[in-house]
């Protein structure tokens, strides 16, 4: 008999062990154990040396965090059965495994259309199927079907067990100490009442520091601007790949890329070709990096220039402003960099163009963080909050970037 209920250490809470044997089951099957071949943060470790680590780190972070949490609201009085808790304890752990090679950089540049949690839902039926309907009480709360609605929004909500180790665990691989927060303390806060997840009124300082420390991440670490630069760029690579296969022209790559490169694929086709699925589950950042090597000598100049560019860490040069570049501001450098590259009016488009970003680090519109007041009272964070003025952070802030080469 293999002894299930492994231990194993993890960099940011010690020694963890597996609480079932199906979570065991599931971390061996190489469609989770593909996790590890997909990096967390994509290409910020062009930015942030040590962000190296990966979908497979966090994925487990988020299982022993929910391991925490079920254990502090049992111990609050809520019932939560052992199936609801494996059944909670599946769903957070696989809620990423439908990622695609470096995240959300090209999330909707292999295939057509489809967000990762719709491809994570896909796997996770697929599984279903594999260990004989022993996931179906996960599916449903990860669906949000299921009768006791909090179990979904531990798992994806704005105080989710997914937020709680993203943040931790990036800002300790990247060394941004803005991003460190108090798991711990959030967690041991954790309540429930109706039927919603609550934080206990004297939780409310270490919301109000997970809310700034997830608006200063996004700024210093997932929209830093050479980040942006090195996933427009790496978008641009594959753009200009599938134009490329689009008129049939032969490129390097692995089989499974060359089945997403050379064919247009959406909800529908995974739907419709079981097969899809096993090829999407093939992909990794491997895949497409050593691609990008081959294709530095690619005959295309377009294709052989970015990829240079990505493989030697010549990323283009951004600038950020608070409102739109003006046509003729951007008109202006596409003509420099067009006559200096020899490039006509589309292909200078891969090399000069405008973008934007967004940053909200609390939605009140969206679902809410819950304050349990002392008098049993609901109060949104964003009204309950004293010390840093939180409904200001609720406002998205949107910045325009504006990229084209060094030089």
């Amino acid at each position: 008999m293999i002894n299930k209920r492994k231990i194993f250490n993890d960099p940011i809470y010690g020694f963890i062990t597996i609480p079932y044997e199906i979570i065991f089951d599931l971390i061996e099957h190489p469609y989770f154990q593909r996790l590890r071949r997909i990096k967390q943060l994509g290409l910020t470790h062009l930015v942030y040396p040590g962000a190296l680590h990966t979908r497979f780190h966090h994925a487990m972070g988020t299982m022993y965090l929910m391991t925490r949490a079920i254990e502090v609201i049992r111990a609050k009085g809520q019932i939560i059965s052992d199936e609801e808790a494996q059944g909670v304890l599946i769903a957070i752990l696989l809620h990423d495994i439908g990622h695609g090679p470096f995240s959300h950089a090209l999330e909707h540049s292999i295939v057509d259309g489809i967000s990762h949690e719709e491809l994570s839902t896909l796997f996770m039926d697929e599984l279903n199927a594999e260990f004989k309907g022993k996931l179906d009480v996960a599916l449903q709360i990860f669906r949000n079907e299921y009768p006791k609605k909090f179990l979904h929004q531990l798992v994806s909500s704005q105080l989710d067990m997914d937020r709680l180790d993203y943040l931790r665990r990036d800002s300790f691989f990247t060394g941004v100490s803005e991003g460190v927060i108090s798991t711990e303390r959030i967690i041991a806060m954790l309540t429930v009442k109706n039927d919603e997840l609550a934080i206990e009124e004297k939780g409310i300082y270490s919301i109000e520091k997970f809310i700034v420390a997830r608006r200063l991440m996004y700024w210093q670490v997932y929209l830093h601007k050479t980040v942006l630069s090195a996933e427009n760029l790496l978008v641009n690579i594959l753009k200009r790949a599938k134009e490329l296969a689009n008129r049939k022209i032969d490129l390097f790559s692995t089989p499974s890329l060359k089945e997403f490169l050379y064919h247009h694929h959406d909800l529908n086709s995974f739907k419709k070709n079981k097969n899809l699925l096993k090829q999407f589950a093939d992909l990794d950042d491997t895949d497409i990096m050593a691609s990008v090597k081959v294709w530095q000598n690619h005959d295309d100049k377009i294709l052989a220039k970015l990829c240079q560019m990505m493989v030697n860490r010549r990323l283009y040069k951004v600038e950020i402003q608070q409102k739109k570049f003006e046509n003729s501001i951007i008109a202006d450098v596409k003509q420099k960099f067009g006559k200096k590259m020899k490039l006509n009016e589309q292909e200078i488009g891969y090399f000069v163009f405008q973008n934007y970003i967004e940053n909200n680090a609390y939605n009140p519109k969206k679902d809410k963080i819950n304050i349990l007041l002392k008098n049993n009272t609901f109060l949104d964070i964003s009204e309950a909050a004293d010390t840093l003025n939180i409904s200001s952070l609720s406002r998205p802030v949107k910045k325009w970037f504006l990229c084209y080469p060094k030089g």
